[in-house]
């Protein structure tokens, strides 16, 4: 059913989508947040989470109840909306998660995807082999090619209504992992769950699961929704969005609550830590730390766990905001600086970059440049292939200051870090009109530079003399042969 999701607006890769959901009659706007509720212990009742916190999407685990003593005939009888009281879109776990931590499992895809069609799930998954990280090749490429069939056996499957989710896996290996994309997107199903991340979210390793999710993006058409697994931390969802995720899963909320933690979109703190909750939610608003530690186990890990859905669907809510107005690279460079291996996620994302421009809208309110990555970001790189189409010729300036020389030149162009030269015809146009600071890093003239030597080389028949006052002499010196620099010296 490859209709069932439209984009509507993107910055960068990331996007505001619509994924419709024809079994439950609803409509996600995606990027969405799916709480987990596991059907045995409800740490906060769906009813709740759609009702207080407007989730609408959940995820729950179709193995447990098919295994269940108590829940399985209910769940057959009443059906999960019913069952779970939800009225929002339910997804089903196939059991992947128990195979891949105890070895096995007793279903096979066709009787899970079965079971999940009639207790009335609204996106099933099959059985695939969630391969670790690090794992050797022979391994990574033996399970997915029993995740392929699968997948393949999943198309066969009657299903109905029920949208069908294809995982992708391939552990660390790009090439596997695009190759897998490439599979899932051919087989006609319907939302893509990039697998088998977890242990890297587990250990900060941003910048991998960054290179998996482009890998995976690379192979997977634009009308694809994509669901990174696991990835349930507000600190995280910026990043991960700009990388062109949809869905994401939280069991966070609950298993954080009972351990005491406390979810911030900077990280997480212990309840036995803090004097004050650094938050404006109803819980924090109302309650102290002291409170809650004083308070009985069941009710302190209640309140906790709403304090992190608020958070999280919190965060998720400023992350589309910021799409909407097209400043979502601002917000990730602002979360990027929360954790080290989070700057390195972001700075593995940027290496990506043409991918990100090939989505990016072309204006938008305003550029800022923030920090030293701003200078990767994907309207640099357009700005920059853009110059190679002028067709110039005569004697060009290019000057920080339109004014800097008295000759005659038949153009005087600005240069700005780190765009670069630009005609005065463009000043108003985005990105151009970009908040920049007085006192730029390194970086930014550097890929200033790249613009004089892209302009340059596209027009060999004119000549090109730079006055640029106060630049780093080595990115002076790495301009191309034949401008000339205004103190009279050759760069």
């Amino acid at each position: 059913m490859r209709d069932a999701f439209e984009v509507r607006t993107y910055d960068g890769a990331a996007r505001i989508g619509e994924l419709r959901v024809p079994r439950a009659d609803v409509t996600v706007e995606t990027p969405a947040l799916m709480p987990v509720v596991n059907p045995h212990v409800q740490t906060i009742e769906p009813a709740r989470l759609e009702s207080a916190f407007g989730a609408e999407i959940m995820i729950t685990n179709s193995y447990i109840l098919h295994g269940s003593d108590d829940l399985r005939e209910d769940a057959l009888e009443q059906g999960l909306h019913e069952l779970l009281g939800f009225s929002g879109a339910i997804v089903t776990d196939s059991g992947s998660f128990q195979l891949a931590e105890y070895g096995e499992i007793d279903v096979t895809t066709t009787e899970i995807l079965e079971f999940q069609r009639e207790i009335g799930s609204d996106i099933g998954t099959p059985v695939d082999i969630p391969t670790p990280p690090d794992v050797g090749r022979e391994q990574a490429e033996r399970e997915l090619d029993t995740t392929q069939e699968r997948l393949e056996t999943a198309e066969s499957v009657e299903t109905g209504e029920m949208l069908v989710n294809a995982p992708i896996q391939g552990s660390t290996y790009r090439d596997l992992r695009t190759e897998a994309a490439e599979h899932a997107y051919g087989t006609g199903l319907d939302v893509f769950p990039i697998g088998a991340v977890v242990p890297l979210l587990n250990s900060y390793r941003y910048a991998d699961i960054s290179e998996i999710v482009d890998a995976v993006k690379r192979g997977l058409g634009g009308d694809a929704p994509v669901h990174l697994f696991g990835a349930g931390h507000p600190m995280m969802f910026a990043l991960a969005v700009a990388m062109g995720c949809d869905l994401f899963d939280s069991a966070a909320y609950a298993l954080y609550a009972r351990d005491e933690r406390y979810l911030t979109v900077r990280g997480t703190e212990h309840l036995e830590e803090l004097e004050y909750f650094p938050c404006e939610c109803p819980v924090c608003s109302e309650h102290t730390p002291e409170e809650l530690r004083e308070m009985d186990d069941d009710r302190a890990e209640r309140l906790l766990a709403e304090h992190n859905l608020h958070v999280s669907f919190g965060e998720m809510r400023r992350v589309k905001q910021a799409i909407r107005r097209g400043d979502l690279f601002e917000l990730v460079e602002t979360r990027a600086r929360n954790h080290p291996t989070m700057l390195d996620g972001y700075r593995a994302l940027l290496d990506d970059a043409d991918r990100l421009e090939a989505s990016d809208p072309a204006t938008k309110d305003a550029f800022f440049h923030v920090s030293t990555e701003s200078a990767r970001r994907p309207e640099v790189r357009r700005h920059h292939r853009r110059l190679e189409r002028f067709d110039l010729d005569g004697e060009i300036l290019l000057a920080s200051d339109r004014d800097a020389l008295d000759r005659s030149f038949d153009e005087r162009w600005s240069v700005t870090p780190p765009f670069g030269p630009y005609p005065p015809a463009l000043a108003e146009a985005y990105p151009l009109t970009a908040e920049v600071p007085e006192r730029f890093e390194r970086q930014a003239y550097a890929a200033a530079g790249e613009g004089i030597r892209r302009l340059v080389e596209a027009n060999p028949g004119a000549t090109f003399t730079v006055a640029l006052w106060d630049w780093p002499e080595d990115v002076l010196a790495a301009l191309p042969d034949g401008v000339e620099r205004a103190d009279g010296f050759r760069a």
